[in-house]
């Protein structure tokens, strides 16, 4: 006789319930074992009056739980065929293998405890059948990351980052965590969140750009660091944003930004090595798309090359490339080189900060380059100046208050070896990789003009 399926108050469990397998894990081989599954209510269908098929999905994937009148009490069958779907619910039961399913697996259910009743109907379809715009998907983000399509971009985000440290870690990186509350600003003075702070002024730092080159001059010779900047862009574009989180490194002891060039290309090679074997499969089948493992070397051209070949395909820019002139450009060396990554070098003092080490034989050009992916930028980076006087005159020739960032040109008082680095925008990369076309999507919580909610 079969055993009557139970109904478990939450108030027995404390209000929790322990999974001791994630949908993923339920396969044929465990036919006949009893586990502890919970997770969303993804979908409901009956069959008759007296079937009930109930799939649950959680981080890893889906299960179905196959109800069956005769081993159900009439109210707790009644509760299950009204349940809203991304309701939560615990299960325990047997594994039974079955060609019923596409997964070839149910569970045949033992014990059933209902941990959170969700509103209906949902705001957004989380299934994506009902279009709905990106503005309301991200008022409703943690909805919206409950599509798994949505929830893996940010797994392989992970995965990206873990690859990232797997080679700084074996090439002697360390990693470093810098102040995010600045007395100075780190870049130029636009875009420039300021704050109060116990009666001074302070600001948001853009970027971890002076403490990365304290650190070369505390000796520590090769840091990386992963965390958020702040940039008060007032875009709108599909490619700004006013938090973001940056990938930092900087290197010493090197011969010129060649050699930062040729770190990057070799550790991006990595990264997408990487994730072609671990996730490429994956990728294909979500995404449609195919990961493409770099060449080495890239390309590379300078500024002023680069303003030739744009100019040739009918667009004019003067001291540097605009959005539609790096579009412009990738396609060139797409076309040209069959590659989807180019560096710029050469960029004009004009247009560089002041800590950019110039040419000795042509102070109008600096050590520095810009690396686009399928012509959008990703990467900016040079040799910095590392010689204290020289350092100071280039800070007076660009009109800084000396006063205000005495302490970082202190760093280089007392020795300081030859040094670059770069900055990258994690979710420009992962934009990139995956084909989207917007950085709200690889964004957990994009923050623009308009957003400060969620």
């Amino acid at each position: 006789m079969s055993r009557k399926v139970e109904e478990i108050a939450k108030d027995e469990l404390a209000n929790g319930w322990r999974k001791t397998h994630n949908a993923v894990d339920i396969t044929p081989e465990l036919n006949d074992k009893v586990v502890k599954v919970g997770g969303f209510v993804d979908n409901i269908r009956q069959l008759g009056r007296n079937l009930l098929f109930i799939v649950l999905r959680d981080g890893s994937g889906t299960v179905q739980i196959t109800c069956k009148r005769k081993n159900i009490s009439k109210d707790l069958f009644k509760k299950l065929r009204s349940l809203t779907k991304e309701s939560v619910m615990g299960v325990e039961g047997v594994v039974r293998a079955t060609e019923q399913t596409v997964r070839g697996v149910e569970i045949i259910p033992n014990k059933i405890v209902f941990l959170s009743i969700s509103d209906s109907p949902l705001p957004i379809d989380i299934k994506g059948k009902v279009k709905t715009t990106l503005k309301k998907r991200l008022d409703w983000r943690f909805l919206d990351l409950r599509k798994p399509k949505n929830a893996l971009i940010f797994k392989i985000m992970s995965e990206v980052e873990y690859a990232m440290r797997e080679y700084w870690k074996r090439h002697g990186f360390i990693e470093i965590h810098t102040p995010k509350i600045m007395g100075a600003p780190s870049e130029s003075g636009a875009e420039l969140f300021s704050l109060e702070y116990f009666g001074k002024k302070a600001y948001l730092a853009q970027s971890p750009q002076f403490y990365k080159q304290m650190a070369i001059c505390a000796g520590f010779e090769r840091v990386f660091e992963i965390g958020p900047v702040f940039r008060a862009n007032p875009s709108f574009t599909s490619r700004h944003d006013t938090e973001f989180t940056s990938v930092d490194i900087e290197m010493a002891w090197i011969r010129s930004h060649e050699d930062i060039m040729e770190f990057e290309e070799k550790w991006i090679h990595y990264i997408m090595t990487y994730i072609k074997k671990n996730y490429g499969n994956i990728i294909k089948e979500v995404y449609g798309i195919n990961i493409k493992v770099p060449t080495i070397p890239f390309p590379r051209v300078t500024m002023k090359e680069a303003i030739e070949i744009v100019k040739g395909r009918g667009h004019t820019c003067k001291l540097e490339l605009d959005t539609i002139g790096e579009k412009i450009l990738g396609q060139a060396v797409l076309e040209e080189k069959k590659h989807e990554f180019v560096f710029i070098t050469d960029f004009p003092w004009e247009v560089r900060p002041f800590y950019h080490m110039r040419y000795d034989d042509n102070k109008d050009l600096t050590k520095s380059f810009d690396l686009l992916w399928k012509g959008l930028e990703i990467t900016t980076g040079a040799q910095r100046e590392h010689r204290y006087e020289i350092l100071k005159q280039q800070a007076i020739e660009k009109g800084l208050n000396l006063d205000l960032i005495k302490f970082y040109l202190d760093f280089f008082r007392y020795g300081c070896p030859p040094h670059g680095g770069f900055g990258l925008s994690i979710t420009r990369f992962v934009m990139q990789l995956l084909d989207f076309k917007n950085v709200r999507e690889v964004t957990l919580i994009p923050r623009d003009p308009d957003r400060l909610f969620p």
